[in-house]
């Protein structure tokens, strides 16, 4: 949602995100706490949780936030249980992102992370820029495993290594994953991939076989980062992962999910 242009009304987010709600999801990043003008299509975050009923579904809600304003608005709400903070591995991204350094960045880390800690919630870090970034900053598997470890030893334990700009191979993916999830089994670490649509497989059978089982999906691959470049492909589409994985493996209800596939077409129209 955070890409589009014109302001998607609240009721009609809320309903949205309530049709998504009832499919099985392990989490919904639904929303962000974060300045208005930076990302105005998210000035309703706090008026959408308080309209979503909670009591029917085992999903784990997720709000993005970048510093500890927006942390402390997100703790407000009790309904939400993660709170995302996209932390790039590319120093230029992170500053036009967040506007902070990667040093900055693990200040705000650290201080949101004891508020999530003392509220009994859990933070997850982005790893944006994650399998390379077109600024030139410096990016390889060890640029990306030294941030993992550093941030690690604030106690996260869940981190989303992220494309960001589609530039992830799927030799990448492997190379990654393959590395990082058997030398840090105390760690969960998933994927948040961007892909065009004729790639999209690839990059999941790279994931998955190197030991992956968290993916994001955005459904119909909308969306991307306001922040990066504009030339970006998709999201990877939740439809996709769903097709991939089963409905037994994925544990998504096909019905409730093909109604709200049906339903993004409205809230998502031009």
């Amino acid at each position: 949602m955070q890409g589009r242009h014109a302001f998607i009304p609240t009721a009609v987010k809320t309903a949205y995100l309530q049709q998504l709600l009832a499919c099985g999801f392990d989490t919904l990043d639904f929303g962000s706490f974060v300045s208005p003008k930076a990302i105005p299509q998210m000035r309703d975050t706090a008026e959408v949780v308080a309209g979503l009923d909670l009591s029917a579904t085992q999903t784990k809600l997720l709000a993005i936030v970048a510093n500890r304003r927006g942390a402390e608005a997100a703790l407000q709400h009790p309904q939400i249980d993660y709170l995302g903070y996209p932390f790039s591995v590319s120093e230029t991204f992170q500053l036009r992102n967040t506007n902070a350094t990667l040093a900055d960045s693990v200040e705000r880390v650290k201080r949101i992370q004891e508020l999530t800690q003392r509220a009994g919630k859990q933070m997850v870090v982005y790893l944006s820029m994650g399998f390379g970034n077109p600024y030139g900053d410096p990016w390889n598997a060890e640029v990306v495993e030294q941030w993992l470890v550093r941030l690690a030893e604030l106690d996260i334990t869940i981190f989303q290594l992220s494309d960001t700009i589609g530039v992830s191979s799927p030799a990448s993916i492997s190379y990654l994953f393959a590395n990082l999830i058997p030398r840090y089994p105390q760690l969960e670490i998933g994927a948040h991939l961007h892909t065009t649509p004729t790639s999209w497989q690839e990059k999941v059978v790279a994931a998955a076989e190197a030991g992956c089982v968290r993916f994001d999906g955005a459904v119909r691959g909308f969306g991307g980062c306001p922040m990066a470049r504009d030339e970006l492909t998709g999201n990877m589409p939740t439809e996709r992962l769903v097709e991939y994985f089963g409905a037994e493996r994925s544990g998504i209800d096909a019905d409730c999910f093909a109604a709200a596939m049906a339903s993004s077409l409205d809230v998502f129209q031009d």
